[in-house]
């Protein structure tokens, strides 16, 4: 059937080499930042307080879990960029193996995933920097400073920071990656640091009585926490979106995929070690800064304010690599006709997909402007595990298909290991609330009238025949 028809491999990867398309500036290096710089933010700074008072001191095992379903996706993951070193991630995977109508699905997934991760870290970013704010006796006017209804009882009309940073940063993009690489690689470096001298501050505070009991609420609570904190690893799929930028994919692909997640996994274990063993458990509800928290309950203030910069550079961070993924996938899928021909148009002085960036930057910007994101940002999550269960999928397809495929690294222990993240991914989804599965089959309902009313016609494989 006409839905389900895949595009040539070969051909797909000969496109991508070409020149005249996005500018190849990426190493190693910048892609290990870029998903470290899109994983280190709103999750370990904000998270971590409702994670501990959902599974205790047990917080550790669900970052573990998180982690476990990650990097079952990851090796996935690195096996596909690094085959096929084309801009798009899962969505240009899944229309290679799945057919169309599974890659514009994902696609279609994935823009509403990155764009909501954009305005709800924009949001978070808002409130670290009226806090960094007031401790200099600023501040905003009530009516700009939150989404209206976002406050009970004040009057808010706009958020002025969100929408800003959004701005700012869709502005980076627009003029390169070189430059917004460069900018991300140093707000990262800065926030590891912080990171690093929380933890070197933090252990010698620790108290083990704290972490008594380990798990109060059972294993049940364990899982939920870990749907909850999968949050926080969201971001070294982005990484994958970088693909037709990286001078030698075939070898700085895998490193930056599985090197960003590594490093995120340790920090996360430790960080959420030394909180709930600082500060009692159920101490975090209701809080929104639990690392500023168990700093301030040690006495050490002063390394408190240096979490708050950190929090600030680190939802920056994330903010930018979550934009550029999405205008990455939008590219594509422009590209491919599923949508207007405009938004894959790349500029011919700073080689980027302008248009499409200032489009999506703008109208996620109005959204971290004008709504509160307090159940939507679930979205997020069920999005993104959906797309970590089809590029799982997508590799054992693949393998039977073409096993002659050159692959210049390959998932170890298929098809176990995709099956594995496949089984993880899904029980990570079954503890999400009722309620975000409705939006997302909304959404997706939406996605499939689009499709057939608008893509299907005007897809290039269509019009070839």
């Amino acid at each position: 059937m006409s839905i389900f028809r895949t595009k040539n491999l070969d051909a797909m990867i000969a496109a991508g080499a070409k020149p005249g398309g996005l500018k190849k500036v990426l190493g190693p290096t910048d892609l290990v930042l870029m998903g470290i710089g899109a994983i280190v933010g709103t999750g370990i700074f904000v998270l971590t307080g409702t994670g501990a008072v959902t599974a205790g001191p047990a917080l550790t095992i669900s970052f573990v879990v998180a982690a476990l379903a990650c990097c079952f996706a990851a090796l996935c993951y690195a096996e596909f960029a690094s085959t096929v070193p084309v801009a798009g991630s899962i969505y240009t995977y899944s229309y290679a193996t799945l057919g169309e109508l599974v890659a514009w699905m994902i696609g279609w997934d994935l823009l509403l995933e990155y764009g909501l991760a954009t305005s709800t870290v924009a949001v978070g970013w808002s409130g670290y920097f009226q806090s960094l704010m007031s401790g200099f006796g600023l501040a905003l006017p009530d009516a700009l400073s939150a989404a209206p209804g976002a406050r009970e009882g004040v009057e808010t009309l706009f958020n002025l920071p969100a929408f800003l940073i959004m701005m700012v940063l869709t502005g980076m993009l627009s003029l390169g990656m070189r430059e917004s690489a460069r900018a991300n690689n140093v707000m990262v470096v800065i926030k590891i640091a912080v990171v690093l001298l929380f933890i070197a501050v933090g252990v010698g505070h620790v108290k083990p009585d704290n972490w008594q009991p380990f798990m109060p609420f059972g294993a049940g609570s364990v899982m939920s926490a870990a749907a909850l904190v999968f949050f926080a690893f969201i971001g070294f799929d982005a990484v994958t979106s970088a693909a037709e930028e990286v001078k030698n994919p075939a070898r700085d692909l895998p490193i930056g995929i599985i090197g960003s997640l590594v490093v995120c996994a340790i920090l996360y274990v430790v960080v959420a070690a030394i909180m709930t063993g600082i500060v009692p458990y159920m101490d975090f509800k209701g809080v929104d800064h639990p690392v500023s928290l168990a700093l301030q309950v040690a006495g050490e203030n002063w390394v408190a304010g240096f979490v708050d910069l950190a929090a600030i550079l680190g939802m920056s961070t994330v903010i930018l690599v979550m934009a550029y993924g999405q205008t990455r996938i939008l590219f594509a899928m422009s590209r491919d006709g599923l949508l207007p021909g405009k938004l894959s148009t790349v500029h011919p002085k700073y080689g980027t997909p302008f248009f499409a960036t200032w489009l999506v930057g703008i109208i996620f910007g109005l959204i971290a402007a004008l709504v509160p994101l307090n159940v939507l940002a679930e979205l997020v999550n069920i999005g993104t595990l959906a797309a970590f269960t089809l590029v799982s999928v997508a590799v054992i397809v693949l393998r039977k298909k073409r096993p002659d495929l050159p692959r210049a690294f390959r998932c170890p222990a298929v098809p176990l290991v995709p099956i594995l993240a496949i089984i993880f991914c899904l029980a990570l989804m079954s503890f999400l609330s009722w309620h975000t599965w409705v939006a997302f089959g909304v959404w997706l309902a939406i996605g499939v009238a689009v499709y057939f009313g608008y893509a299907r016609k005007r897809s290039l494989l269509n019009k070839a025949g």
